[in-house]
């Protein structure tokens, strides 16, 4: 069958996998102590990997074969067209050969194929590159990879009939596209009922099941799945002395577990009532660290609103985020768990039916949205959203005369306010109380907001976007008090993570920090709690507050009882801390655990000294996250 300019294709193909050959035998030469070396197991390892191989170039081609099907016969001929299709060709070499010595440095650090610490590394970049740049010889490693992609080339364009058949074919469309959908295909089928490299379970050791993997499509499917396998690179206990101990480290008062397994953390938790069907407007504010308000001591006069808020409110000014990203502080008070390894699991494909506020409130009777600014589809929120019990309010739902002002990010927060109070105004119409669950915008960078409402100009800055955002909640707050529902409203402000992530120390305490407020005139008396807390630990304290028993798996508990736990737990992609005591207990996705003492924090940095950790701290760390993943990889976080 003549292939005419799908000979590209087809001998890319074989390119990739003798390329991804060479590279496995590499890779177990420098581990062949590690490796069981048996025949059987060798052929094994191969013949998956060779599988493994062939999807991933099959993902890798995509975009050239959808090329190689619609660019014109009169154009592809050309000489013009001819070096433009070498010179892509050769880049796509080059690719693959440079992929080939990553997965080397990689392997020699990790001992793993790529994963979601790859991932990782294309998040922060800047690190990153600085970190390659002083670690290994660049240039060199280039020019290397740069003369073995001639000699492939030159033998492939010079050596075989390659050049020739590829471009001598005058091929019409309706051939191109049969020969096309049969290479695209291939990968629309590995991605229905291939999902993860399972095929390497067949290899019980564990380098033989990373030798068994292909680099790129393990990439791939960090990128899908958003995660790290805990127990693969983070320092495990025994799984019964862990959930033990977690049951001992969740156990409360008022909270009994509901059965003896103890892989279930299920507690029917019994709040003082009588029970109340208080309204709940919560409003998760984009970026706002603790470090831009007056009530923490800042001088700059960013937040003039809040600020008298917290002497009107339950002020909390001890609470820390649980991550650098709005997802996971959205993960952190509707799912009250811990931040897994990884990625948010709001993030993740399979994050629905999960043991989320929303359906505890659907129980008690209340409708439930999610109010965003944008479009909900970014970070897969509708779709958490939406599967976790609320209904999705977004950017679609916004009828061009409730949009005065917007950007890239959705509508600024005056407008997104307005449509919180329009929807409340709806559910009390119904007699139906309501759990609002609102994310803002306009504190997140390019920082455009309405002129003319604050003293500060668009599109300077963050300090902007705060004080915007602290004029609009005021706003807001002065409209709602006019409503018919509001003396009957319980309003928290938080915010979904800090500022910024980036300091001395993996994991600098003083960012995480951040304020929660909440607010009800006719309800709450005023008071400022110092407990040391978490975003996890929202939602029990609200249920706490309307005197609503539940049951739930949460990790979470009410701030405001005299047995709640103080700790704070907090990470990047990661990174994995927990603190309590003025101590942070960090593990690595190395297996190590190091120890931090704070000596002194302020509201812009802190002193840590360094010391071992204790065996108490280490079990406690371990125990909330090693299972904590445990529960979401065995599906046992569901409702």
């Amino acid at each position: 069958m003549n292939t005419g300019r799908f000979k590209f294709a087809a001998n890319f193909i074989g390119i990739f996998i003798v390329v991804s050959f060479i590279t496995r035998i590499i890779l177990l030469t420098v581990t062949y102590d590690q490796v069981d070396m048996s025949i059987m197991e060798l052929l094994k390892v191969f013949s998956i990997g060779i599988f493994y191989d062939f999807v991933a170039v099959s993902y890798y081609l995509i975009v050239f074969i959808i090329y190689l099907i619609v660019v014109p016969r009169r154009i592809f001929n050309t000489t013009f067209h001819k070096i433009i299709s070498l010179l892509i060709y050769f880049g796509v070499i080059y690719t693959v050969v440079f992929n080939g010595f990553s997965e080397y440095f990689f392997w020699e650090e990790f001992g793993k194929r790529f994963n979601f610490i790859a991932v990782d590394y294309l998040v922060y970049t800047h690190e990153v590159v600085h970190n390659i740049l002083e670690s290994y010889p660049i240039p060199l490693l280039l020019g290397i990879i740069f003369i073995i992609t001639i000699i492939i080339f030159y033998y492939n364009h010079k050596k075989t009939s390659f050049h020739c058949e590829a471009f001598n074919c005058d091929m019409p469309f309706a051939k191109r596209l049969k020969i096309g959908s049969i290479y695209l295909a291939l990968p629309l089928l590995f991605f229905i009922f291939l999902d993860k490299q399972t095929l390497t379970e067949n290899c019980p050791n564990k380098f033989d099941q990373e030798l068994a993997k292909n680099g790129l499509y393990s990439l791939f499917s960090a990128f899908r799945h958003n995660e790290l396998d805990y127990d693969e690179f983070y320092k495990t206990l025994d799984e019964t002395s862990v959930f033990k101990r977690l049951h001992v480290l969740l156990k409360r008062k008022n909270a009994a577990f509901k059965t003896n397994d103890i892989h279930d953390i299920s507690k029917v938790v019994k709040n003082d009532g009588p029970a109340q069907h208080y309204n709940i407007v919560l409003i998760m504010v984009e970026s706002l660290s603790a470090e831009y308000l007056g009530a923490f001591g800042d001088k700059r006069g960013l937040t003039p609103h809040l600020d008298k808020l917290a002497k009107k409110s339950l002020f909390f000014n001890n609470l820390y985020a649980t991550g650098t990203r709005t997802v996971r502080g959205m993960e952190a008070v509707t799912l009250s768990l811990p931040p897994t390894p990884g990625r948010s699991i709001v993030k993740r494909p399979d994050c629905q039916n999960m043991n989320s506020a929303g359906f505890i409130f659907q129980k008690l009777g209340y409708e439930n949205k999610f109010i965003y600014a944008g479009h909900g589809y970014f970070d897969n929120m509708n779709y958490f959203f939406s599967n976790n019990g609320f209904e999705v309010v977004d950017r679609f739902d916004f009828k061009d005369e409730e949009v005065t002002f917007s950007n890239v990010w959705g509508v600024c927060d005056e407008d997104l306010l307005n449509k919180v109070s329009k929807e409340a105004d709806k559910s009390f119409a119904k007699q139906k109380p309501f759990f609002s669950f609102v994310m803002t915008t306009s504190n997140h960078r390019p920082y455009t907001y309405p002129d003319g409402k604050i003293d500060i100009p668009s599109h300077t800055g963050r300090s902007g976007g705060v004080k915007y955002t602290d004029y609009a909640i005021d706003k807001f707050f002065k409209e709602a008090s006019k409503k018919p529902w509001f003396d009957n409203t319980i309003f928290v402000v938080v915010a979904d993570h800090n500022g910024g992530s980036a300091g001395k120390t993996a994991l600098p305490v003083w960012r995480y920090k951040i304020p929660l407020f909440i607010y009800a005139p006719k309800i709450i008396q005023p008071k400022v709690v110092s407990k040391l807390a978490s975003q996890v630990d929202i939602v029990p304290t609200l249920l706490g507050i309307l005197g609503q028993s539940y049951e739930a798996k949460f990790y979470g508990d009410d701030i405001l009882r005299a047995d709640h736990q103080e700790r704070a737990f907090i990470g990047n992609y990661q990174k994995l801390g927990l603190f309590r005591n003025n101590t942070l207990t960090v593990l690595s996705p190395d297996k190590t655990v190091q120890n931090y003492k704070v000596k002194k924090q302020t509201l812009y940095s802190v002193t840590y000294t360094e010391e071992k950790p204790s065996e108490r701290d280490i079990n406690n760390t371990v125990s909330y996250y090693q299972s904590a993943s445990y529960l979401y990889k065995h599906n046992l976080l569901r409702q």
